[in-house]
């Protein structure tokens, strides 16, 4: 910990008062999350690497989807294809929709919703909270079956048009502009390995098109459910682990920038997403979970000996409070 760190720490100053600004919306106040050092776990696991995690839940719909929500809904007004009766209908995990969710209702769209009926309860309350319609399909069939539904309803609803996260350029592109731009500062671009879940792509997508040309040697790390390793030429199976895993290779995806696929089981995300709320005081999801046992794993290795990775936390944790996560608590 540098000097000023350190001073932060045992004062409680770890920030300027305010933001220095009123925003206009909702919509604009998301990005600058905070970038946190791991202070017990790597010790507890024996690691000579710092791990520093991305709290993307510090965003106003707390995950880093809200991101790509404004994003989308902002880059279709500016290309004139949203009008103010226009119908937006999207299949989604749960995160997606209600980024989405929130921009609709601050910018007065109707939203019709198809996800999986395995998400969380949490996540269904949330969206009829904001507004959206919601459409639930069979959980057997996973993401491919809301997409096919959410496809059909484009169809037969007028004036309705789709978004598209697991297409939209917008999705890493924002990505682009803002979280890569936010790692590299808060790091002085300090940093070895970069690890994030891979959902829609965006995020792995975005950071490492900006950040390995900077730094040729960061080493860009996708995760991915162990039941459900397609992106290392595996099968989808039924998996807990929340947002990742959809069982296909998005459209927007750069696998150029991926230099390794650590596959991570619902098991162990679970129980590392529980370690780092207990032991770090940092409530994130399952897929936050998946993230940090990943980058542990890495930092497990001799060549990560005093370097620095960086693990994206997507969600916070009481969005999940239905599901494995919380069993048994």
């Amino acid at each position: 910990m540098d000097a000023s760190s350190e001073k932060a720490a045992k004062t409680g100053a770890a920030h300027q008062a305010g933001r220095g600004r009123i925003y206009d919306s909702i919509v604009e106040a998301f990005g600058d999350t905070p970038i946190v050092r791991l202070r017990r776990l790597p010790g507890m696991h024996g690691l000579n690497a710092t791990i520093l995690a991305k709290l993307e839940y510090f965003n106003p719909a707390a995950s880093v989807k809200d991101r790509i929500g404004a994003a989308m809904i902002i880059a279709m007004e500016n290309a004139g294809i949203i009008k103010p009766d226009t119908v937006l209908i999207e299949p989604t995990s749960g995160n997606t929709g209600i980024a989405l969710a929130f921009v609709a209702a601050s910018r007065g769209y109707r939203l019709k919703l198809v996800m999986p009926e395995s998400m969380s309860i949490e996540r269904r309350k949330m969206l009829a909270f904001l507004g959206a319609e919601l459409v639930l399909t069979p959980a057997a069939q996973g993401m491919k079956g809301a997409i096919a539904t959410a496809e059909e309803l484009l169809k037969t609803t007028p004036n309705s048009v789709m978004p598209q996260q697991f297409k939209n350029l917008a999705n890493p592109e924002v990505h682009r502009r803002t979280t890569a731009e936010e790692i590299w500062n808060d790091t002085g671009g300090k940093i070895d390995f970069f690890v994030a879940g891979v959902g829609t792509g965006g995020t792995i997508t975005g950071v490492g098109q900006v950040l390995k040309p900077r730094k040729p040697s960061l080493r860009v790390v996708a995760v991915e459910p162990e039941e459900s390793p397609v992106l290392s030429g595996g099968q989808h199976t039924p998996h807990k682990i929340q947002g990742i895993g959809a069982g296909f290779v998005p459209d927007i995806l750069d696998r150029s920038v991926i230099d390794e696929i650590v596959k991570i089981n619902s098991t162990t995300a679970i129980e590392t997403s529980r370690a780092l709320a207990r032991h770090e005081g940092i409530p994130g999801g399952i897929s936050s979970g998946a993230a940090v046992a990943a980058a542990l794993q890495i930092g497990k290795r001799p060549e990560a000996a005093g370097k620095t990775i960086v693990a994206v936390v997507p969600s916070f944790s009481e969005r999940y409070l239905s599901t494995a996560l919380f069993e048994g608590i």
